[in-house]
């Protein structure tokens, strides 16, 4: 064992060997950065040689100076690759939070890329040569699109509620319904983020039922807002009863200086109900019956980058915009330039929405699923007999809390391996392809939904498939 820990070779003459120089010049390293690693890598073979876990070469052979420069070479890709990396999602959900939710436009990326590329009037008017605003580059298209007086954006929805709350409401009264008191992911409650920022939860009526008249009792001298958060994460089925939004309205129009506010979640900019999906209510809608102000999320229906959009009354935005948290949840150039792109699409009218991911899968058709699992099966069954397909009818789900009732129909195609179980394959396509590919697993299948499949990515993923059979 002494005799092996001797034959490892000096630092300063590894430093010289040809795979070190080579590991320099295609990394971009320097040298110290790279001689750390050199000596983290001699460190970690001594170890392994004391507690008799080396299975390499014998130190003092060229093929361990192979091994110790491999094991180096692989240290060094792990800690310079990117650790969020590119996933095709085969699993049909199409705003899937744990993939990143909804997928950009290629006029948002293109206006991101620009943006982060170069310097930008992010905060400058060109015109009069002097400071702006970074609201000013979105608000006249939200105002364009959901008919508000005015806007501005925030990092994400829960920003959004909270500096709503914080800055018309603290130490006041803010009326909620016990029916909506939800909680979203990452256990975000909206009773935690009112006490959070300084409002005084006040609930009324039930869970199921909630009446006008529980409205009106509580209403005090100390209510600042009587705020509807909209459900759009479960639903509650049967002997039911809520206050619609116009209702509310009226109510808050004959109280002094007590605000109306919805909180939308979604964010729903296109009316999907004309299809068939959903009943989430469009943003536009409940500016135009009267809110003070709403709040909704950019990476869901919307389909746009995270971010919370605030919308409403011009007096309301402007005291959200002067507050001081304001700065604290503000959106950087990025996020703007792909808010922006993607607003610019639904400005365009019906035919600038297919150029969003989120919504051009929400609507494809039965029939244009069913065409392109029938090819798919057929170019993979040509490639490789080494798999069993089955195409069937199935469902897709919306994903990202929206929706939660909504069930889209899809054609799916299931894949049996004739060596390797479901799980078995579905691991090798997460761990071992690039990109890595995500799908389900059902019933000793490999589920592939091809709603979320770009025609690109199904290139890939047919290559993969056949590639696995193979290996």
């Amino acid at each position: 064992m002494k005799e092996w820990l001797r034959s490892i070779p000096a630092v300063h003459e590894l430093q010289t060997h040809v795979r070190f120089l080579n590991l320099l010049n295609e990394n971009q390293l320097d040298q110290t950065q790279l001689t750390k690693q050199l000596k983290e890598v001699i460190d970690t073979i001594r170890g392994a040689i004391l507690n008799d876990n080396w299975r390499g070469n014998r130190p003092g052979t060229n093929h361990f100076i192979e091994d110790l420069f491999s094991i180096l070479e692989s240290k060094i890709n792990k800690q310079f690759s990117y650790t969020i990396e590119k996933v095709i999602n085969a699993t049909g959900t199409i705003l899937h939070t744990n993939l990143g939710r909804a997928r950009l436009s290629e006029n948002a990326i293109n206006h991101v890329i620009e943006t982060a590329r170069n310097y930008s009037n992010l905060e400058y008017k060109l015109s009069e040569g002097e400071r702006g605003s970074r609201h000013s580059h979105v608000e006249a298209l939200i105002k364009e699109i959901t008919g508000a007086e005015a806007a501005m954006v925030v990092n994400n929805n829960a920003s959004a509620v909270y500096l709503v709350l914080r800055a018309l409401a603290a130490d006041k009264e803010v009326i909620v319904s016990r029916g909506q008191l939800v909680e979203i992911g990452g256990s975000f409650r909206i009773s935690s983020i009112m006490e959070e920022s300084g409002a005084k939860l006040v609930e009324v009526g039930t869970t199921n039922k909630t009446h006008l008249y529980d409205y009106e009792k509580a209403v005090s001298p100390e209510t600042a807002i009587v705020m509807k958060v909209h459900t759009s994460n479960f639903k509650v089925i049967g002997f039911t009863k809520s206050v619609d939004t116009e209702e509310l309205v009226n109510l808050t129009k004959g109280l002094d200086e007590v605000i109306f506010y919805e909180d939308l979640g979604s964010g729903a900019l296109y009316d999907f109900r004309k299809h068939g999906i959903g009943d989430e209510p469009v943003v536009k809608e409940v500016i135009v019956l009267g809110a003070d102000v709403v709040t909704f999320s950019g990476d869901k229906l919307l389909g746009g980058p995270q971010a919370g959009i605030i919308a409403g009354k011009k007096e309301i935005i402007d005291r959200l915009k002067k507050h001081q948290l304001a700065r604290v949840v503000r959106v950087d150039k990025m996020t703007l330039a792909a808010l922006e792109g993607t607003l610019i699409d639904y400005a365009r009218g019906e035919s600038g929405l297919i150029n969003i991911p989120t919504v051009r899968d929400l609507l494809v058709s039965l029939e244009e699923l069913d065409v392109r699992a029938q090819s798919f099966v057929t170019n993979l069954l040509q490639n490789t007999g080494k798999y069993v397909t089955k195409i069937t009818k199935g469902t897709s789900q919306v994903g990202g809390g929206t929706m939660p009732d909504v069930e889209l129909p899809t054609m799916v195609v299931g894949l049996k391996h004739c060596t390797l179980t479901a799980e078995q394959l579905g691991r090798k396509l997460r761990t071992e392809v690039k990109p890595a590919i995500v799908g389900r697993i059902q019933k000793e299948e490999f589920i592939i939904d091809l709603r979320t499949v770009t025609p690109e990515e199904e290139q890939y993923l047919l290559q993969a498939l056949i590639n696995m059979s193979e290996s």
